[in-house]
């Protein structure tokens, strides 16, 4: 198994790479870490690495990177996803600030990169727009659930925190409720990524700022059930769904297995579990629109 720490960063391909550098910069607020021919590496105000953007074609993400512990044997993780029948390989100085990583694609064809060191850049930048502290999940559309579920739990140690019925599942590798969310659907792709704001006050900030952008919120503000974040949604110019959420629920101690209790808890203490019935994953906000509905 192989228990990653955080995610680090995820990769986008874009039709118009300058246009999304541009946006992600000027009004995402991340900071260019580099830029070459046909990609640029994005990083947040605390000198994380969040996004990697790739000249291609059309809009799809393609591979999402995981933190390791720093004594991973990459060698038995490599003998691990052999006896899965996946193939990896070690990759040397490819991304900024990670020097090595295990590489290799989930069953939905999305490529993973382990990394077990990195530094930080650019940590003293200033930052513009929305400015998050960090990439917080990713949630993808995918057609087979029940394989991605065991891959994601057997394979990668990712635990389930919540399920929406039996068609929205919520995962995580570290205390934060989720770290990867996948919705049952037709096709394998991106459904939205989401930037973790440091409390309800930016959020309020976030929401004036992209009404002067004239950027529609097409969800929210709403207070989740899962994981009772804070959030809203608006779409970037590739037409990908942007989270920017605030106060997720937190599991400190895994043993325990309840989240860090919170005013907003209807179950005390809150455990994971399956959310039923009409208007499950809301607390209190609006219904999701239709434009949120639409995923193509």
């Amino acid at each position: 198994m192989i228990k990653p720490r955080r995610i680090g960063h995820m990769t986008l391909q874009t039709p118009d790479l300058q246009r999304q550098v541009d946006y992600f910069t000027q009004t995402m607020g991340l900071v260019l870490i580099a830029q070459e021919k046909g990609r640029a590496f994005l990083g947040s105000k605390l000198g994380h690495l969040a996004l990697q953007l790739d000249q291609a074609d059309k809009a799809h993400c393609t591979k999402l990177s995981f933190e390791v512990a720093p004594d991973t044997d990459f060698a038995e993780l490599s003998r691990i996803l052999t006896g899965e029948g996946i193939k990896s390989e070690v990759r040397n100085d490819a991304i900024p600030g990670m020097a090595r990583a295990l590489v290799f694609n989930d069953p939905k064809g999305t490529q993973i990169e382990l990394f077990s060191e990195w530094s930080t850049t650019n940590l003293a930048a200033e930052t513009k727009g929305v400015s998050p502290l960090k990439l917080g999940h990713v949630a993808f559309i995918v057609s087979d659930l029940d394989k991605t579920i065991d891959f994601y739990g057997r394979v990668m140690g990712f635990r389930i925190s919540d399920w929406i019925e039996d068609w929205f599942a919520f995962m995580r590798c570290n205390p934060d409720h989720h770290t990867v969310n996948f919705v049952k659907g037709k096709g394998d792709f991106l459904h939205h990524m989401a930037f973790e704001l440091k409390d309800w006050a930016q959020v309020e900030t976030t929401c004036d700022f992209v009404s002067t952008q004239k950027i529609p919120i097409i969800w929210g503000p709403l207070r989740h059930g899962p994981g009772h974040n804070i959030s809203i949604y608006f779409r970037d110019p590739d037409d990908q769904i942007i989270e920017c959420f605030t106060e997720l629920d937190q599991m400190k101690d895994e043993a325990l297995g309840y989240f860090e209790p919170r005013p907003w808890h209807r179950d005390r203490p809150q455990r994971p579990k399956t959310w039923v019935g009409p208007g499950a994953g809301t607390i209190w906000g609006p219904p999701p629109t239709p434009d949120f509905l639409r995923t193509r």
